[in-house]
């Protein structure tokens, strides 16, 4: 694939990943406002469950948060990659760049745009796996609170 079909497809997974990690960050933060004053109010920090299950549900919504910080990241360089006209000299840049600011170090090959694409799945699947610890948390902390 190259050309101007290449940079469409980067570009729409790009903005794709951009609004996946958007939602889940806020919905974290706005939560994470929320619900230290519901417990309060709840008096969940008086019973042992519930101040467990708040504080795992605070170590999971950071998980979220950085996962999704990695995920804009990722956006942002799939962006890079759209704005050259072929895959070999887009994966070449990347991994020019991200061995500049030693985050990884260069591969002897480039890698392809769908191994590249598979790890960024791996992270939204990690994301919405710390997502789904820090809603159920959330509700088993609601459900241990006194009443």
């Amino acid at each position: 694939m190259t050309g101007n079909a290449y940079q469409q497809s980067i570009d729409r997974f790009a903005g794709m990943l951009m609004r996946q990690a958007a939602w889940p960050a806020a919905i974290v933060l706005a939560a994470n406002m929320l619900a230290p004053l519901a417990a309060r109010a709840r008096g969940a920090f008086e019973t042992l469950p519930a101040a467990v299950a708040l504080s795992l549900a605070a170590v999971s919504a950071v998980a979220v948060l950085a996962l999704s910080a990695l995920l804009a990241f990722d956006a942002l360089l799939f962006r890079l990659m759209a704005s050259h006209d072929d895959m070999s000299s887009a994966g070449a840049a990347v991994d020019d760049m991200l061995a500049r600011m030693r985050l990884k170090l260069l591969p002897p090959s480039p890698r392809s745009l769908d191994e590249r694409m598979a790890g960024t799945r791996r992270l939204l699947t990690r994301q919405r796996i710390a997502l789904g610890l820090f809603v159920a948390m959330l509700l088993a902390a609601g459900f241990w609170a006194p009443r």
